[in-house]
């Protein structure tokens, strides 16, 4: 099983993938410190399953990265690593295309459980996290939906600029990185603002914050 682990702390990407590369049926075969390098090492090296921290830096969620991976490469499988343990998250790392959710401070025995479960294609939630909403979700096909939270009825490329107008990214700067025209970018931002009811920028970016969509 070949594995990439993406973390923005050295010592993270260290420990993980000498704990992984110590099972006879794991072997890490690259790390990086952000989404892009994400990007680039799967690309390269088309792994089976990568480990992606929710929070690295330029900023942007995790799940941005999860997004765009899964969009291109939708048979690397996607196991976030957290310490966040919001039901909000887990909600939106199904729809971001991940197939597992486990925090970091997991025992040892439970990440490799992890693992290997989304490397068969099954999906994977901490046990910490679970509930009975989760439970059922684990055993079905269905995706979670939470139609009371607007947030949620946000399509997953408006999931992805979100947070990058937030940031202050310009129209042409997020339509140079998700290769898209800058009119296609103006109207995914005013679809945005009228389904979540807001109606200027630092609305927005408090939206933004709220939701942990970036790190200040």
């Amino acid at each position: 099983m070949r594995l990439v682990i993406a973390d923005d702390h050295a010592v993270v990407r260290t420990g993980f993938t000498m704990l992984l590369n110590y099972q006879e049926d794991m072997e890490v075969v690259g790390t990086a410190a952000d989404g892009t390098q994400a990007f680039e090492k799967v690309k390269s090296l088309s792994p089976d399953v990568l480990l992606l921290d929710l929070s690295m830096p330029p900023g942007e969620s995790g799940l941005f990265a999860a997004s765009k991976i899964h969009e291109v490469f939708p048979d690397v499988k996607i196991l976030i690593l957290t310490m966040y343990d919001d039901e909000e998250y887990i909600t939106h790392t199904f729809k971001s295309g991940a197939l597992g959710y486990i925090l970091k401070n997991s025992p040892d025995d439970e990440l490799i459980r992890a693992i290997r479960t989304v490397a068969k294609g099954d999906r994977y939630i901490d046990p910490v996290l679970m509930n009975d909403s989760f439970e059922k979700f684990l055993s079905s096909d269905e995706t979670l939906e939470h139609d009371k939270e607007p947030f949620n009825i946000l399509t997953q490329r408006e999931l992805e600029i979100l947070p990058l107008v937030a940031r202050g990214y310009g129209n042409k700067d997020i339509a140079e990185m998700l290769y898209i025209s800058v009119k296609t970018v103006e109207a995914h931002k005013s679809r945005i603002m009228d389904k979540l009811d807001l109606s200027s920028r630092p609305e927005l970016v408090e939206y933004a914050v709220k939701k942990k969509l970036f790190d200040i």
